[in-house]
């Protein structure tokens, strides 16, 4: 404890009644998310005397802190590379060097169908730096880079900076051949975009004061005041978005809500021509994916086969649809990304990721890995010729790993393994697999991940880990600021909890809507399995999660207080109903599928109410909370944890509650790697401090 401790903070209440379906409650924080220009300074200072007493209650872990950012730093190759990956003609790769912040991006021409062999620290022969994200961050406090699109030619970039963290870019554009910018930009444009086939014309996506990407714009290379408006999505619940097929011989514009999606493509070479409607357009409750090769389209839908079939349609005829893939209820299709002579079918089975080759004969032949517990997904793979595919690769206990699969000979060819430096070596840890039982008999599976010698006697420290939402799958993944808790005897695991995706489509159904609790209470049944299983002492197990993983946070406390030694929140989504029941919040109209529309239904109101975490802050002993959140958050505002955070001050004074704001961070936090190492090691600090190892 520092020797001069800042006052708690004490936020005013005000009252601010609001009504619906006849209840009346007061909000008495709701005045931190007022908009107004003339509240802003109240509101900052409020965040500012949080930040001040919580760095004095966790000011005796600053050496700690610094010992845990070295640990960090010293594991981490800081000069590196990227495995080359290639796009017509020329090799693309990333590089970082010490003391930088930001990756160098750059090319080398191609010159054969090996990627050229880089080493770290050794200039690379020929290399064309594309862009530099530390030039672009310079005198900046953040720096976000969104669009980064090479057009079909390799002569032109399109790319999209954004400098707060509120994720709304300003689209720029720059020759390759020159290395100057175009003497012009567009302003509020969101990610994503793609180049017509010729690089005349640039597709890019504009949002609505919600935060909507609704609008696709057409511009004309050296023509900025000639933009056309190409598509507008109406439905406030719908977002969209456009792209280049890998084939680069059609642009699709998709519009997608929660459950519904629709497709229109143009053929590239006729950049001012009218998109054509995929199909017979969107059907309520039926998901589309789609993408080309040759004569046909690839679709990956889910009318009638919940877990999703693949087949293909003429693309003269898109009504036309031919199964290749039927429907199978243990197997969930994930996506399907179309080569000009086979298909990668990334799929899930038992909670592990798989990708599967689907050849022209209408085989499938997955790729097999040894470990029992990994994760797998494509990776770069730009060229629609190519007869190799690039995957990304690891586990709880190896490090991110790049791999080149030969589809002819179907061998397997390891690329690259991000190096750990010192004496880390995947021998001296172990990952293991247990399940929970949940309160309605469903199995839960959970990953686990301890140093060899940590037994599972009832004595080790443990950091349980959730989502749960959103169909998002939290697979086991390598960290290298996790080893600094391994070292230190804690045990990690990842409660797969329903709402997330790894058990199939029916996971996700099963933890949303009406059926959302079930992801709080199997994040318990994990917690309490990890006690009796002996994985975890069980009163050190602590709780983390952010974002939609923060409200399952937020929840638990409320749910199980005393289950939990401490919980760390990050930008959590507490203040659900309030926010839910505000269509001009951003993101809120697109979210009713995911949690239920509380201004028309008394019952999702009810429900969400009943679980909502500042709705049901209660005067019980919570465990010590961090919440961690950032000033120009788009996707959960600051004030969420704000007001959750005075709530829990106020109905339980004698908790230990933290607030740490980033004053010049987005969603993601802190943007260069040095600060994101900084923000790590105080959180790693305050959860060693909380187990009482520190």
């Amino acid at each position: 404890m520092s020797e001069t401790q800042a006052a708690k903070p004490a936020a005013p209440r005000r009252d601010h009644p609001r009504t619906h379906h006849g209840d009346t409650v007061n909000d008495p924080y709701a005045w931190l998310n007022d908009r107004n220009e003339e509240k802003a300074p109240e509101v900052l200072a409020y965040l500012n005397a949080e930040n001040e007493y919580t760095e004095s209650r966790t000011g005796h872990l600053a050496e700690l802190r610094k010992t845990i950012y070295a640990e960090i730093k010293d594991r981490t190759q800081e000069t590196d590379l990227s495995v080359p990956y290639r796009k017509d003609a020329w090799w693309y790769y990333s590089r970082t060097e010490e003391g930088k912040d930001y990756p160098i991006r750059c090319r080398v021409a191609a010159t054969g169908d090996t990627p050229p062999t880089v080493e770290p620290g050794v200039p690379v022969q020929g290399e064309t730096v594309v862009i530099d994200d530390n030039e672009l961050a310079a005198g900046h406090d953040f720096f976000l880079l969104g669009v980064y699109d090479i057009s079909p030619d390799g002569n032109l970039l399109a790319y999209g900076v954004n400098y707060t963290g509120n994720e709304t870019f300003t689209l720029k554009f720059k020759d390759l051949r020159t290395g100057e910018d175009f003497p012009y930009a567009i302003e509020g444009v969101l990610y994503g975009g793609a180049w017509s086939a010729d690089g005349a014309a640039f597709f890019y996506t504009k949002i609505d004061d919600a935060w909507r990407p609704f609008q696709i714009w057409r511009h004309l290379l050296g023509k900025q005041d000639e933009d056309a408006l190409i598509y507008q999505e109406d439905d406030e619940r719908f977002r969209v978005g456009i792209a280049l097929t890998r084939s680069e011989r059609y642009l699709i514009i998709g519009s997608g809500s929660t459950t519904t999606t629709e497709y229109r493509y143009l053929d590239a070479t006729d950049p001012t021509g009218e998109f054509t409607l995929f199909n017979n357009g969107r059907e309520q409750g039926v998901e589309v994916e789609i993408d080309h090769q040759g004569d046909r389209f690839w679709v990956l839908h889910n009318r009638d086969a919940e877990n999703f079939t693949l087949g293909w349609t003429p693309v003269e005829d898109t009504t036309q649809f031919h199964e290749v893939i039927p429907h199978h209820p243990e197997v969930r299709l994930e996506s399907a990304d179309a080569f000009a002579e086979h298909v990668v079918v990334s799929l899930r089975r038992a909670g592990l990721s798989q990708v599967a080759i689907l050849d022209r004969e209408g085989a499938l032949n997955e790729i097999a890995f040894d470990e029992p517990i990994y994760t797998v997904g494509i990776g770069a793979n730009p060229d629609y010729e190519s007869r190799h595919l690039r995957l990304s690769y690891g586990s709880l206990i190896t490090p991110a790993s790049v791999y080149d699969y030969d589809i002819d000979n179907a061998d397997l060819l390891l690329r690259k393994r991000t190096p750990v430096l010192g004496d880390f070596d995947p021998s001296h840890y172990r990952q293991y697999r247990e399940w929970a039982v949940a309160a309605d008999g469903t199995k839960v599976p959970i990953s686990i991940v301890a140093k060899a010698g940590v037994e599972p006697d009832g004595t080790a420290p443990c950091l349980l880990y959730g989502y749960g939402s959103y169909e998002a799958s939290i697979d086991p993944y390598f960290s290298i600021p996790r080893l600094s808790l391994l070292d230190r005897g804690v045990v990690f695991a990842i409660a797969h909890v329903r709402g997330g995706g790894e058990m199939g489509r029916q996971w996700y159904e099963q933890g949303k809507l009406l059926h959302k609790k079930n992801t709080f209470t199997d994040f318990t049944a994990s917690a309490d399995r990890l006690a009796e299983s002996g994985w975890a002492a069980p009163d050190k197990i602590i709780a983390r999660g952010g974002s939609a993983g923060g409200l399952l946070m937020g929840a638990v406390a409320n749910l199980a207080p005393e289950r939990f030694a401490g919980i760390l929140a990050e930008v959590p989504f507490v203040d659900a109903l309030s926010t839910i029941l505000d269509p001009t919040m951003p993101l809120t109209a697109g979210e009713w599928e995911e949690w239920g529309n509380p201004l028309e239904s008394a019952e999702v109101y009810e429900y969400m109410k009943s679980y909502s975490p500042y709705e049901n802050v209660t005067g019980v002993r919570y465990p010590s909370i961090l919440a961690v959140t950032s000033l120009n958050d788009i996707r959960v505002g600051f004030h969420e944890p704000a007001k959750w955070v005075a709530k829990l001050r106020h109905e339980s004074p004698d908790s230990d509650v933290l607030l740490k704001t980033e004053m010049e961070a987005g969603h993601g936090g802190r943007s260069g790697r040095y600060g994101a190492w900084e923000e790590e090691s105080f959180n790693l600090a305050w959860l060693l401090d909380t187990f009482g190892i520190a």
